[in-house]
Order: structure tokens, then C-alpha cells, then sequence
């Protein structure tokens, strides 16, 4: 595996240790100051150094040593060679609880409407694909263990009882210790982490403060500007006080694909992605430890089949069918499940169910099975 140097603390340790930077990856440094173009004076052969400054000597030093060089790409609302996961604060920059439509100038939503501007312009499209594909190194850096994933609606309402059941699972998850992995945007998607984060702490009064915005987006606005809603659904979730996390056991994994669906602001680190296609997967992937189904659309439904497809050729991981009328009868997906399943590894780790604690169960059952 590559060696990869985002700050340059590390890539001193590394040179004062003596050694090389054959194959190493340099992410976004900052090597125009002499001292620090010294840190270059050493084997290169392999390496890539991706978003780097340098100065026309460092450039042709680099380069002659073997070194593969990417530039900084202009004029970008993003960074296309990121080291790390997206956090709320970072997305929503600049936003003002008191002017809902301050939204519009986040980071989030003007990356947005850069991908809609620039959709067909080559360069754009392959710094999104650099940018997607830095993302999922930085979750694999952040990722420990088997996390779980719980999938679900996005147009489920704060102030109804499905939300608060699905809070509910997010709290028995977060009191089995769970690292808890959603779609990062509203729905379901923001009750359970917001549940996680509540764990231990009585989730009615965050409950009441969501009831001022119920809906992520009631409407369009002016030219179908939905700044507006999405400002006051937002200032809403962030009104709520939450504890401090000790680690980031809440991942969202989100698209900005989905313009009008914002993430949510409980998740503690957010992997936002360009291309749902490469996210929708990526997701699927890292729950190693199995996913939760929670009611759910036409894209849940797709989600449940492309699981079962990686559970039915590779390693079988729980699939927790969560609502089993809705599950048997109204979307009766599960019992197709079941049929492809029967006779093969994945079929002993299918359950559909009503019961968060037997949820809670099977999931603690698989990861005991990990470790025997």
C-alpha cells in the first residue's frame, strides 16, 4: 500500500527518518519554500504527487526522479484531491440560521450548481472522478472494524412516529457501539444518526426543535429555488444540541447527484460524492457488518437488490428487513430475497422483523461470528 503524506509534519518525520518517497502518494502540500523543497532531494521513482504547489525546479526535479505530477485543477468550488471526509460545518459554511436562504452560498450548495453548470465540460468530469475517488480513500482511513448501514426513505417527516422509530434505532445502534453508516441525507437517513448521537440523552427535545421545519423542502421557491426550504430545514437540525462524540461513529454518504437533498447535520463526518452510481456502491461495500432496511422507495428498494447481489456472490453479510408488513406485503421485497437465498450462506442472515432489539441481536451475532 502507498504510503500517503497529506501535511508536511509527515513528510519531514518521514525525511528525518532517512527515508525515500519511491511510490508515495503527496496530497495537496505546499512545497515552494526552500526548506520544504529540500524534502524532494530523494528517490521518486513511482510517486505521485497529487494538487501540490511546486516551484519550477521542484517541478523538473520531481519529475526527472521518476515522480508523476497532477496539478491543482483552477477555478474550483472544491478541493479535487481531499485527504479527508466532509464535516457539516465544512458543508454548510456561511450559513445563517436567521436567513434561510444563505444556503445558497454554502459550499455544498455551490458545488452543486457548479456539477450542473460544467455537466458536460471533460475536465470537470474527471476532477470529479479524482475528487470521488480520494473520497473513498479517506473513508477507508476512517472506517475501523464491520460498521453497519441502515437504509430508508428520504421523505420520511420529522414530527411523525416513523421518524421517531427510526431515532429509536439509531439509539439502540448507538448504545451497542455501532459505527452507523446512512445515505447522509434527510428521511431516515438523518433520524438514525441523530439517534446514535442521542444514545444516552432524551431525544424529545431535539424531536421538538426538528417540528419547526418537519419537510427538507416543502416546495420550490422563485424559478424553483429551494434554497429557502432546505435553509429552514436546516436551521432547524442544527438548533439541536447534541453531545460530543468521543469518535465518529455517524457517516453519512451522501451525492451531490441529489442537488435538492442536502445532508443532514448529525452525521459527524459526511463522504459526499459526485457520482451516485460510485456512492450508492461504495456505501454497500464498506457495511461489512450487515444493513438495516427501514420503509422505503424506489431507492431503497434498488439498494436491498444490489446488496443481496454482492451478500449472493461474495461474503454474506445480515440484511435486516425492518417493517415486516411493509416488507411482506406492501413492498414485498424480502420474500424475493428469501427465495434467491434459500440453500445458500446468505439465506442464515436474512431477517425481517419488528423489533429494533432483535435487530440489534443478529447484527452483534454476525460481528461475534467475525471474530471466532
Amino acid at each position: 500500500m502507498r504510503a500517503e503524506y497529506a501535511d508536511l509534519d509527515a513528510l519531514r518525520t518521514q525525511r528525518d527518518r532517512g527515508g525515500d518517497l519511491r511510490g508515495a502518494v503527496l496530497i495537496g502540500l505546499d512545497l515552494t519554500d526552500p526548506d520544504d523543497d529540500r524534502l524532494l532531494r530523494t528517490a521518486l521513482d513511482g510517486a505521485l504527487l497529487l494538487g501540490c504547489a511546486l516551484t519550477p525546479e521542484t517541478t523538473r526535479r520531481a519529475q526527472a526522479g521518476g515522480a508523476l505530477i497532477f496539478p491543482v485543477v483552477p477555478d474550483l468550488p472544491y478541493e479535487v484531491y481531499r485527504a479527508r471526509l466532509y464535516t457539516p460545518a465544512e458543508l454548510f459554511a456561511g450559513f445563517d440560521p436567521a436567513r434561510p436562504e444563505s444556503y445558497a452560498d454554502t459550499p455544498d450548495a455551490r458545488i452543486y450548481r457548479h456539477t450542473r453548470e460544467q455537466a458536460l465540460d471533460p475536465l470537470h468530469a474527471l476532477a470529479e472522478r479524482l475528487h470521488d475517488h480520494s473520497i473513498t480513500t479517506a473513508l477507508a482511513d476512517v472506517l475501523t472494524g464491520h460498521p453497519v448501514a441502515v437504509m430508508g426513505g428520504h421523505a420520511l417527516v420529522r414530527d411523525t412516529p416513523g421518524y421517531r422509530e427510526a431515532v429509536e434505532l439509531g439509539r439502540a445502534l448507538g448504545r451497542a457501539g455501532f459505527t452507523v453508516l446512512t445515505g447522509g441525507g434527510p428521511g431516515a437517513m438523518e433520524a438514525v444518526p441523530l439517534g446514535v448521537r442521542l444514545a444516552e440523552a432524551d431525544p424529545g427535545p431535539a424531536l421538538a426543535a426538528l417540528s419547526a421545519a418537519p419537510r427538507f423542502a416543502g416546495g420550490a421557491g422563485p424559478a424553483g429555488d429551494t434554497s429557502v426550504e432546505i435553509g429552514q430545514w436546516l436551521a432547524a437540525g442544527l438548533a439541536v444540541e447534541l453531545p460530543v462524540a468521543d469518535t465518529p461513529r455517524t457517516i453519512g454518504i451522501p451525492t451531490w447527484f441529489y442537488g435538492h437533498e442536502p445532508p443532514n447535520p448529525f452525521c459527524e463526518l459526511h463522504a459526499k460524492y459526485f457520482a451516485n452510481s460510485v456512492r450508492e456502491d461504495g456505501l454497500l461495500t464498506v457495511a461489512t457488518g450487515g444493513i438495516v432496511y427501514t420503509p422505503g422507495s424506489a431507492g431503497t428498494v434498488q439498494e436491498v437488490f444490489q446488496d443481496y447481489t454482492q451478500n449472493h456472490y461474495g461474503v454474506p453479510a445480515p440484511m435486516i428487513f425492518l417493517g415486516s408488513r411493509f416488507w411482506t406485503r406492501d413492498v414485498p421485497a424480502a420474500p424475493l430475497v428469501r427465495g434467491l437465498a434459500e440453500g445458500r450462506a446468505a439465506e442464515k442472515w436474512i431477517t425481517v422483523t419488528d423489533d429494533v432489539d432483535e435487530v440489534v441481536a443478529v447484527l452483534a451475532a454476525y460481528a461475534d461470528s467475525l471474530v471466532e
